[in-house]
């Protein structure tokens, strides 16, 4: 009985310590287009690749949306569930983990049901607002919401100021333009490799925000201590002098 009660606690150690292990200081979550085979997609996986190198020093995980990604653009709504889940259930394992995410074509109105915007493909589970501020940065390529004159930056208060959101010139899906080709090109036209460093640029600028926060706290911390203590010394000085006066008398 007592090999086996070893053993089990053994194996819930074993199970404690492997979760640790596979937190990471960055998980990016992205939501693949129309028609693309399950995992990241043409834009998801090189902006994937850049965020690690944009970000040497700190380590870097990721995660492809799990939904079906139909032509018919029917799937936005529980790609956007999905999303919320993987996010919520990270955020919890890994309490100092920093996100990215993002989507293109239908996986940026993927993101857009996530961060709590309405669209017209359907409606989904969205990230609790308390995660906010663990998300430093949202990449959309080719996104449907321009098609109705919106942006994440403008209907966004919570997530708009760390949109990064590419919509070539012509792009049927965005700009309601009639050059397919300008749906394809975000990989190869340099706007994936600039989402990337300005993925990443979010990603150090909210890490050194949380670090002076941190600090920050810390400090007043002491001072109130300090101030704590030197009141201790007060009155136990006062103390002090009230006993020398009563011995005088």
């Amino acid at each position: 009985m007592v090999s086996i009660l070893s053993t089990l606690l053994g194996l819930a150690l074993f199970a404690t310590a492997s979760n640790a292990a596979e937190c990471t200081d960055v998980h990016v979550v992205f939501a693949r287009g129309s028609g693309e085979m399950p995992g990241f997609g043409i834009c998801g996986t090189p902006l994937v690749s850049g965020i690690k190198n944009n970000l040497s020093g700190m380590t870097v995980s990721s995660y492809a949306v799990n939904y079906l990604a139909d032509y018919m653009q029917t799937s936005a709504g529980s790609g956007a569930t999905d999303m919320t889940k993987h996010i919520v259930q990270i955020a919890k394992d890994c309490p100092n983990t920093s996100f990215v995410i993002g989507g293109y074509s239908q996986g940026a109105s993927v993101t857009d049901i996530a961060i709590g915007i309405k669209t017209l493909l359907g409606t989904g589970q969205t990230i609790p607002t308390d995660l906010a501020p663990r998300i430093k940065a949202v990449v959309t390529f080719g996104n449907p919401l321009k098609l109705y004159g919106k942006t994440i930056a403008q209907a966004s208060q919570l997530y708009g100021s760390k949109s990064i959101d590419f919509c070539n010139l012509g792009d049927p899906v965005c700009a309601n333009g009639f050059n397919g080709a300008a749906h394809l090109a975000y990989p190869i036209d340099g706007s994936v490799t600039k989402a990337a460093q300005q993925a990443a640029a979010k990603v150090k600028d909210g890490s050194s925000k949380s670090k002076n926060l941190r600090v920050e706290n810390t400090t007043t911390e002491l001072s109130s201590e300090d101030d704590s203590d030197n009141n201790s010394n007060d009155s136990s000085d006062s103390n002090n002098s009230s006993d020398s006066n009563d011995s005088e008398y």
